[in-house]
C-alpha cells in the first residue's frame, strides 16, 4: 500500500486496526473519533485528530491518503463506509495483519480487519466490513456477510454461511454446513451444530436459543 491511511475510530476495533497496518509497516497517518477525550491524543504514537466526519482530512481520501473505518458500532461503520462512497468514492481498505494467513483463492470484500493469526481458507468470502479477531478461522468454502464479527479463536468450518451484521462470539465453533442468519449472535465458547435464524441468540454445548 502506497498511500498511508486515515482510520475512523480510536477505540478497540481502530486498536486493531492500527497494529495491523503497522505490522506491514503501513504508515497511518491519524485516526479520527468522535469521542472528544480521545482527540488530540496518541495512539501507539499515531495522532487522534478529531471527528469522523473531519471534512479537511477526509478530502484527502483518494489522492494522498486511503481509509479503513473502524468504529465500535456496525450500523456506524455500515453508514461511514456509505458515506465514503457516495461524498468520496472511495472504499476501505482491508487490514490484514501480517501474522496472518490469508489465501490467495479467497475472496475478499472492502473494508475487512482480519487481526493477527487468523486463517482465511481457499474459496473462503467475506463480505465486507467484516472484523475476525485473532486466531480466528473461516475454513474453504465458508462465506461471512457483510459487516458480520468473529471473536478471538472462533472457528468457522467447511461451508458454514454466515449473514449480514451477525456475531461469533470469541472461541466460538460452527461446524461444518450450518448456516448463521443475519444479525444473529453466538455466545462465547459455543458449538453451533444447527443452523440459528435470523435475529435469535444462541448460546452453549450444543448452542441453543436464549429466550427473552
Amino acid at each position: 500500500m502506497e498511500n498511508p491511511v486515515i482510520i475512523l475510530g480510536a477505540q478497540a476495533v481502530g486498536t486493531a486496526a492500527l497494529d495491523a497496518f503497522q505490522s506491514n509497516e503501513v504508515v497511518v497517518y491519524c485516526l479520527l473519533d468522535d469521542k472528544a477525550e480521545l482527540q488530540n491524543t496518541e495512539l501507539n504514537d499515531v495522532p487522534v485528530m478529531g471527528n469522523t466526519d473531519d471534512k479537511e482530512l477526509l478530502k484527502l481520501l483518494g489522492k494522498k491518503c486511503e481509509v479503513f473505518v473502524a468504529t465500535e458500532d456496525t450500523a456506524s461503520r455500515r453508514s461511514l463506509t456509505n458515506m465514503l462512497r457516495e461524498e468520496y468514492t472511495v472504499a476501505p481498505v482491508n487490514a490484514i495483519h501480517q501474522r496472518a494467513s490469508v489465501s490467495p483463492h479467497a475472496w475478499l470484500g472492502h473494508g475487512n480487519l482480519i487481526g493477527a493469526n487468523a486463517v482465511v481458507a481457499a474459496t473462503a468470502k467475506l463480505g465486507d466490513g467484516c472484523i475476525l479477531g485473532a486466531n480466528s478461522v473461516v475454513d474453504v468454502k465458508a462465506e461471512v456477510g457483510d459487516y458480520a464479527q468473529l471473536g478471538a479463536g472462533a472457528i468457522l468450518n467447511a461451508e458454514v454461511q454466515v449473514g449480514e451484521q451477525a456475531f461469533i462470539g470469541a472461541g466460538a465453533v460452527v461446524v461444518a454446513g450450518v448456516k448463521i442468519g443475519n444479525k444473529a449472535r453466538v455466545g462465547a465458547g459455543s458449538v453451533v451444530v444447527a443452523d440459528v435464524p435470523a435475529g435469535q441468540t444462541v448460546f452453549g454445548n450444543p448452542a441453543q436459543t436464549i429466550k427473552n
